[in-house]
């Protein structure tokens, strides 16, 4: 590395390699070939033999640098596990509140020490549980919430001020914080003890996810308002997860997923800065969400480089001054996607390794997936199996008694180096070709996720990508016995009738008022939309009621295929 490497060493290190390759090398290949598989990582980058110190001789020391120092490569924080594990945060959500609150319980019980939350499609896209398009859909993929009412029986008896809830939603993600602040007012909490993220990254979905409702300027509009309306109000509270996870899962390769996700970091705090809000006044509570592959080294790398390229992009490009604007902060999650029905206990073990290059990589906090989600929502059994992985990690293994204990291997470091290089190369042509929402509008981003996907689908289909149990070690006559999670019949019904009581309750009055006022503040960009949404979902509007009337305001997004 610079200022540690005398130039006469590293050329001596050089010949050494050199010679090792001719002599020791070369008379091994004669007597033994190396196997016949390309040595790429998963993200398409080649990976040499062995690495040396002449491999990290261009990373400057200070890249490297210490934990909870910028640019915070090696951690975000200085003492890291030491002095506080990452937060196990199973993921739930299913049926109606009451039914996912149960879950919640149980997954306390376990030694869960953070809540995360799915909800369903209906929810997701902002209809409430008796329109005509939620019909099939209430409560079967996640929990149905349509008012106020449903958030209570979703937090019914948990202290929201000692247990962190991330609720995984981005189009109506801003209800969600609503309703989330008028619990909390409700029941006299502090709202500055409040701790937790909505999701809410809404240009992921344009490029992978495809969940979304209103065009491109009006749904980043909502990001921006979350993000400065929690500045002021919700002082531990992160108003945005900005999310590689679900553009990974759309086939990205690694390295696009770091590249992608920061590049709709930089649109989130220009927009943000352009109300005026000093970048050190919001940035220290912008949160991430990053998935963990099989790729083990390479997973680790992705996450360091991107701590580091974040630290950068905030100082020079932002010009923060506060280290903790520039201290990336990450929930990660095993990759569903890698999950098999064939011979599926072996999920167990996929879980495991993923999970551990999350803590290696220095995840503030992580979620587990259930052996069984190749089928459906993971049954009680899965998930506790999930969460003591975690738990087997943090107090078995000791990983956690050293803060980054593979900085220095000359592998990381130089690959953590060249994730930053082509990090930032991606990112100068995005700026090149005019900005992120030019080039999803354009299908850019939807091109290049779709290309690596295909590529890996046929390397799987060749046997050149192994999934073990399904192109390779296949069991023929496998009989798959396993309990799956069920789905109530009765979860709409009752679903329904809460909220049409809701509704029969309620001042509609007042509600028709207020709905109008939210016309009003939509088509005014400098004013914040979250304050009308807390007065609306506090006097009963449902999530529909919102949604449909911007709609005659904003209208809808359709995407422009692209092939």
């Amino acid at each position: 590395m610079t200022k540690t490497l005398d130039p006469s060493l590293l050329a001596q290190l050089r010949r050494e390699v050199k010679d090792w390759e001719e002599k020791e090398v070369a008379a091994f290949l004669k007597k033994q070939a190396e196997r016949k598989s390309p040595f790429f990582t998963t993200g398409d980058i080649p990976v040499k033999r062995v690495y040396t110190a002449a491999d990290i001789a261009h990373v400057p020391i200070e890249d490297v640098g210490l934990p909870g120092r910028y640019p915070f490569t090696r951690g975000p924080y200085p003492t890291m596990y030491r002095s506080r594990l990452w937060t196990m945060r199973q993921i739930a959500g299913f049926g109606t509140g009451e039914d996912t609150n149960r879950r919640f319980k149980f997954l306390i019980e376990q030694g869960q020490t953070g809540l995360s939350t799915d909800f369903d499609m209906p929810t997701l896209m902002g209809y409430d549980s008796d329109h005509p398009m939620s019909d099939g859909e209430v409560g079967r993929e996640g929990v149905a919430v349509d008012t106020l009412a449903d958030m209570e029986a979703l937090f019914n008896g948990i202290d929201l001020e000692n247990v962190s809830v991330s609720m995984t939603i981005n189009p109506t993600a801003w209800i969600l914080l609503a309703m989330y602040v008028v619990l909390g007012e409700k029941r006299g909490n502090d709202l500055n003890k409040l701790s937790g993220t909505i999701q809410a990254d809404i240009l992921k979905e344009y490029m992978a996810q495809k969940e979304y409702i209103f065009p491109i300027a009006p749904s980043v509009r909502i990001v921006r308002d979350c993000i400065t309306y929690c500045a002021k109000h919700l002082k531990r509270y992160n108003p945005i997860n900005i999310s590689g996870y679900h553009i990974s899962e759309a086939g990205a390769s690694p390295l696009q997923e770091a590249a992608f996700t920061l590049a709709n970091l930089i649109v989130y705090v220009e927009e943000a800065v352009k109300t005026g809000m000093p970048v050190d006044e919001f940035a220290p509570r912008l949160a991430f969400y990053f998935i963990s592959q099989s790729d083990f080294f390479e997973e680790i790398a992705k996450f360091r480089a991107a701590r580091r390229c974040y630290a950068k992009i905030m100082k020079d490009r932002f010009g923060a001054q506060n280290p903790e604007s520039m201290r990336l902060r990450f929930h990660c999650q095993t990759a569903a996607a890698t999950l098999t029905k064939p011979q599926y206990k072996i999920n167990i073990v996929r879980t495991g390794i993923q999970a551990l290059a999350a803590v290696l990589g220095g995840c503030q906090s992580l979620h587990t997936n259930g052996y069984d989600e190749a089928f459906a929502i993971p049954t009680e059994d899965a998930m506790r199996m999930a969460l003591r992985t975690q738990q087997i990690i943090a107090d078995e293994t000791n990983v956690t008694n050293v803060i980054d204990p593979l900085g220095g291997s000359y592998y990381i470091e130089w690959l953590t180096a060249e994730y930053e290089k082509r990090i930032f190369e991606i990112l100068k042509e995005v700026d090149e070709r005019g900005g992120t929402i030019k080039l999803i509008e354009e299908g850019w981003f939807q091109k290049q996720i779709a290309d690596f996907a295909y590529s890996t689908a046929l390397r799987k289909e060749s046997g050149e990508k192994p999934v073990i149990g399904v192109n390779k070690y296949v069991e023929r006559e496998e009989h798959v016995d396993i309990e799956m999670h069920p789905y109530d019949p009765t979860t709409a019904d009752r679903q329904i009738a809460r909220t049409q009581r809701v509704r029969r309750e309620r001042d509609n009055r007042k509600v028709q008022a207020l709905l109008e006022k939210l016309v009003h503040v939509a088509n005014s960009d400098t004013q914040n939309i979250m304050p009308i949404t807390i007065e609306l979902v506090r006097e009963g509007a449902t999530m529909g009621d919102i949604v449909e009337k911007l709609k005659t305001v904003w209208g809808t997004y359709r995407e422009i295929p692209v092939f």
